[in-house]
């Protein structure tokens, strides 16, 4: 990309701030793109996993990130989004510098973390990763839409601990007032680090257009405060390099709530390292301070008569879904609090039972309500796509598999039935290298595809930060 190809205010603005580093810096553009992709501990780290991921090293070339265990970066013609590995969530598909701002945020295993303005979804699948399944991960997307990709990430990458809202900010800081161990805010921005790969936001770009983002981001910001614990971490980032949006957003952050404290920093410059570029910030919240807003956690309500049939009713799905599971997935250990949307079944994150309540999810707009194990027909169980996503190999009574690299596996994602042998009957885990892909039901020497019509037919993906 031309210099003269870019905004004109934006070259003044950069040269202004960068200096002599300013013709490196604008010469990056005319660079290729950077790709990469991060493998997904939850089913890369050991077992069928692990191999899977050893191989994917050598096929796509493979190549670490710095910054992020697990993060590489891929050249063309590798396509790893068009593999089965991809459709088996063994890795994402992920712009390297975006990598650093779930590392910087470090959640724990057994935390309450928040991902604010989520889709489509790589630093809630990076954070999830991080937390090993252990605590409650709500991922929230304003967008309908955007949630709905979201959610299809959450589910693929086998996540179980993770609740998928579709609020404002306003709404979850009413809801979770001083809440979350950690948040990430990965804010909408002018999108400076995209001009490489994505023409429409150089068009999109103007000095108004920036200071409409700075002053959205911190609007946002402010709702972030009032979720965050005493003693919390906050991570703000954006794709973007103006300080406007950067440095002067966390300046005036701290400048506002004197117990916010700046731990650390990063910039990732595309003349600097090998990346479109991002920018994160690591805040903490003082613990014992007497500026908090929001107030302390409200108890929850005794449940009416109404919810007490609801959550009973649950419980009997549940009690059902486990009586079908002892015979068909012994392996498998649903832990949570059961919820019913009509015939879905779901487990609900174990924090409900203690740190937070069902009925903060009344009137919420909620995609996935955590694990969504079964459909619940009149006579029958189905189990959920999800459900298959989130097994390892050998928690199912029966499981096909099939390699990365051969023409079943392609027929299977285009959605086609499979020849298998007449003893095999009943639902059936399919599997490519031992990865789960999705469920099938065998019948008379066929298995049936039960992968959901909407994920059929292979194609490059994007998944993007």
């Amino acid at each position: 990309m031309k210099e003269e190809r870019l905004p004109a205010a934006y070259t003044t603005s950069m040269r202004e701030m960068l200096g002599q580093e300013a013709d490196a810096f604008l010469e990056s553009y005319n660079d290729k793109r950077t790709q990469g992709l991060r493998f997904n501990r939850l089913k890369s780290v050991a077992g069928a996993g692990r191999r899977a991921a050893e191989h994917s090293e050598v096929l796509f070339n493979l190549k670490p990130v710095p910054w992020c265990s697990g993060g590489f970066y891929y050249e063309e013609p590798a396509r790893p989004g068009r593999h089965p590995y991809h459709a088996a969530g063994l890795y994402y598909i992920q712009e390297p510098s975006a990598m650093s701002a779930a590392e910087l945020l470090a959640p724990l295993p057994g935390e309450t973390v928040l991902d604010l303005a989520a889709a489509p979804g790589g630093k809630t699948t990076h954070i999830a990763a991080l937390m090993q399944g252990q605590g409650l991960l709500v991922t929230n997307e304003i967008h309908p839409e955007r949630a709905k990709i979201l959610a299809e990430n959450v589910e693929r990458l086998g996540i179980t601990n993770a609740l998928v809202t579709c609020a404002t900010p306003q709404e979850l800081s009413k809801r979770f007032p001083q809440s979350f161990d950690r948040i990430m805010l990965d804010a909408p921005c002018s999108g400076e680090g995209m001009f490489r790969k994505d023409p429409d936001a150089t068009r999109e770009w103007s000095p108004d257009h920036v200071e409409m983002c700075a002053a959205r981001q911190w609007d946002i910001l402010q709702e972030a405060y009032l979720m965050l614990k005493p003693g919390g971490h906050l991570a703000y980032s954006t794709c973007t390099f103006n300080r406007m949006e950067n440095e002067d957003t966390i300046a005036r952050l701290t400048a506002s709530y004197p117990d916010l404290e700046l731990v650390a920093q990063k910039r990732l410059w595309p003349h600097l390292e090998k990346g479109e570029g991002h920018f994160v910030a690591l805040l903490r919240k003082q613990p014992a301070s007497g500026t908090e807003s929001g107030g302390k956690r409200r108890p929850g309500k005794s449940r009416d008569n109404n919810s007490a049939r609801t959550y009973a009713a649950a419980r009997g799905a549940f009690q059902q879904f486990e009586a079908w599971a002892a015979d068909e997935l012994p392996g498998f250990q649903g832990h949570g609090v059961p919820i019913l949307f009509g015939e879905s079944l779901y487990l609900l994150p174990e924090a409900f039972d203690g740190k937070l309540h069902t009925g903060l999810l009344t009137g919420l707009r909620v995609p996935r309500a955590g694990l969504h194990i079964a459909h619940m027909k009149k006579n029958r169980i189905e189990p959920a796509h999800a459900l298959a996503m989130a097994l390892q190999t050998g928690q199912a009574v029966r499981s096909y598999d099939m390699t990365g690299e051969g023409p079943e596996i392609e027929a299977w994602l285009r959605g086609e039935s499979l020849p298998v042998p007449a003893d095999l009957h009943g639902w059936t885990l399919v599997t490519v290298d031992g990865l789960p892909v999705s469920w099938g039901k065998a019948s008379s020497g066929q298995l049936k595809n039960h992968l959901p019509k909407g994920l059929r037919m292979m194609k490059a993906r994007i998944d993007t930060p």
